[in-house]
């Protein structure tokens, strides 16, 4: 069996920092983002916050109140479903970079792996061929559990997505259908 050598150990470390120093930078990058939505977010609110107040100041009557309520209402429940759109797009974006960089790593040990039991075989002397092979089996056995999991992972990330997705469509249809009852309900 053949043996890693200093070089070999140092190229791995060097790869192993450089997937940890990028997954880092993705990690700060969508902090960022995630960061510069919610300062755009909170001077949004608050000067439609000022702007319904001053509304609300102005009124004359609980009429033109109700009104002014189911005026801001709608804006503000799609304000909050932008919102999560935004944040869901950011997240889905860093998580995707992750796997990226996963999947390369993956990739690689794999192979890493694979040469190294390529390597025992072939090395390894007369009588070691079936406890090699059964490590062979092992690994792949292995390698393809954690592949399977995965890709059932993926599966249910999405199907979480269009779900919840669907919901606050709907949730938004339905406010809007209620405003647009209110709103002939208020004029009476």
């Amino acid at each position: 069996m053949t043996q890693w050598t200093a070089e070999q150990c140092t190229k791995a470390q060097l790869a192993g920092l450089e997937a940890l120093v990028g997954l880092t930078n993705k990690a700060v990058e969508g902090f960022e983002r995630v960061m510069e939505l919610n300062l755009q977010t909170m001077k949004t609110t608050m000067v439609q916050t000022r702007e319904g107040v001053m509304k609300a100041l102005s009124v004359q009557n609980p009429q033109e109140f109700v009104e002014l309520q189911i005026e801001f209402f709608q804006p503000a429940a799609d304000n909050v479903l932008e919102y999560r759109r935004q944040l869901q797009d950011i997240l889905a974006a860093t998580r995707a970079e992750f796997e990226k960089v996963v999947e390369v790593q993956y990739a690689t040990s794999k192979g890493q792996l694979q040469g190294l039991i390529d390597s025992a075989v072939s090395n390894a002397p007369s009588g070691s061929t079936a406890p090699l092979a059964a490590w062979q089996e092992a690994v792949k056995a292995t390698t393809t559990l954690f592949e399977s999991m995965q890709s059932t992972a993926k599966q249910a990330v999405e199907v979480a997505e269009n779900s919840f997705n669907t919901t606050a469509a709907a949730a938004s249809k339905g406010a809007r259908h209620r405003a647009s009852q209110a709103s002939p309900a208020a004029a009476k």
